[in-house]
């Protein structure tokens, strides 16, 4: 059973997550900017040059110079704050997908004794398509896929009949065209770990995969 880090205190964590969209547009800090341009108006009128009087445009120059900082400044709390709920909405949504199957973009296998399955995207017709497969020694296993038309290729690594030992394999695509396709893998996810850098499943068959590396989602579970 997979478990998603989060804060403990649900009172707190639906308080700030709340209260974070009205302190980005607070009413009051509008008051309190008028109140300063007020206080700002009348020291300038006492201290100054009578021979040399303050146009009043200024004043309204000045004023509508902070109500821009204001603005500025609201905007981009807002902006910050909409990235939070973003992320929070991107987390939740990885969680939701413990025990389904997707579909991740991936550069690598984790094998275990478990068949994996997965499709290639070619572009160009090829007479001679290899999956390859190389291990942590630098040991290469070739899978021949024979020739292929352009669109989905797809493909499924057996470890038991290839001999393959536990563990993670690098995976390269050799083609007739010296095409270097990109390389989709189907897998159940196991669990969801949430880091600096945003949601990372652990997909079966792919190992750790970045939330944004998902293709494709599926409803059922893969058998």
């Amino acid at each position: 059973m997979s478990t998603v880090n989060g804060t403990s205190g649900n009172n707190s964590t639906s308080g700030s997550s709340s209260e974070l969209p009205r302190q980005a547009v607070n009413l009051g800090e509008l008051s309190d900017m008028e109140n300063s341009f007020i206080t700002l108006l009348v020291a300038q009128v006492q201290y100054q040059d009578p021979t040399k009087p303050v146009d009043s445009t200024e004043f309204i120059n000045q004023y509508s110079a902070m109500a821009q900082v204001k603005s500025m400044q609201n905007m981009t709390t807002l902006q910050q704050n909409n990235l939070v709920l973003m992320d929070n909405l991107q987390t939740l949504t990885a969680a939701g997908l413990v025990g389904q199957e997707v579909k991740v973009s991936a550069d690598s296998l984790q094998l275990d004794a478990e068949k994996v399955s997965g499709q290639i995207a070619l572009q160009h017709a090829s007479a001679t398509t290899v999956l390859q497969l190389t291990d942590a020694n630098g040991i290469r296993t070739d899978i021949a896929l024979g020739p292929q038309e352009p669109g989905s290729v797809p493909f499924t690594v057996d470890p038991v009949a290839l001999g393959l030992k536990p563990g993670k394999y690098t995976l390269a695509v050799k083609t007739e065209s010296g095409e270097a396709p990109g390389v989709e893998v189907s897998g159940l996810v196991n669990n969801v770990r949430v880091s600096a850098d945003g949601p990372v499943l652990d997909v079966q068959g792919a190992g750790s995969v970045p939330f944004y590396k998902i293709v494709e989602f599926s409803q059922g579970q893969a058998a």
